[in-house]
């Protein structure tokens, strides 16, 4: 049998080639929302970051998101994509 190929994808904090299921995807929609992508099917462009809160803040300190998405991301949207990692990795 054929093995099947495994996506890859590079966290924006560690730097490092994972498979897609081990990310989480972040999604900037047309209308410029920025939200947390769990199941990696909403439409929009997409970055990908380790379930981890470290790998978001070396993200944010390298300013990875806002060149990925070639736009501004505020304090605000940081803060909640926080929270919902953190909401995430407790259950």
């Amino acid at each position: 049998m054929k093995q099947k190929k495994v996506p890859m994808r590079m966290c924006l904090g560690c730097q490092e080639m994972k498979s897609k299921k081990e990310l989480i995807r972040i999604v900037k929609s047309k209308e410029n929302d920025i939200s947390v992508d769990f199941v990696g099917k909403k439409p929009g462009r997409g970055a990908y970051i380790c379930k981890s809160v470290t790998c978001l803040e070396k993200a944010k300190k390298g300013r990875r998101l806002e060149k990925a998405f070639s736009s501004p991301i505020s304090e605000e949207i940081y803060g909640t994509l926080k929270q919902q990692l953190e909401e995430s990795n407790g259950e």
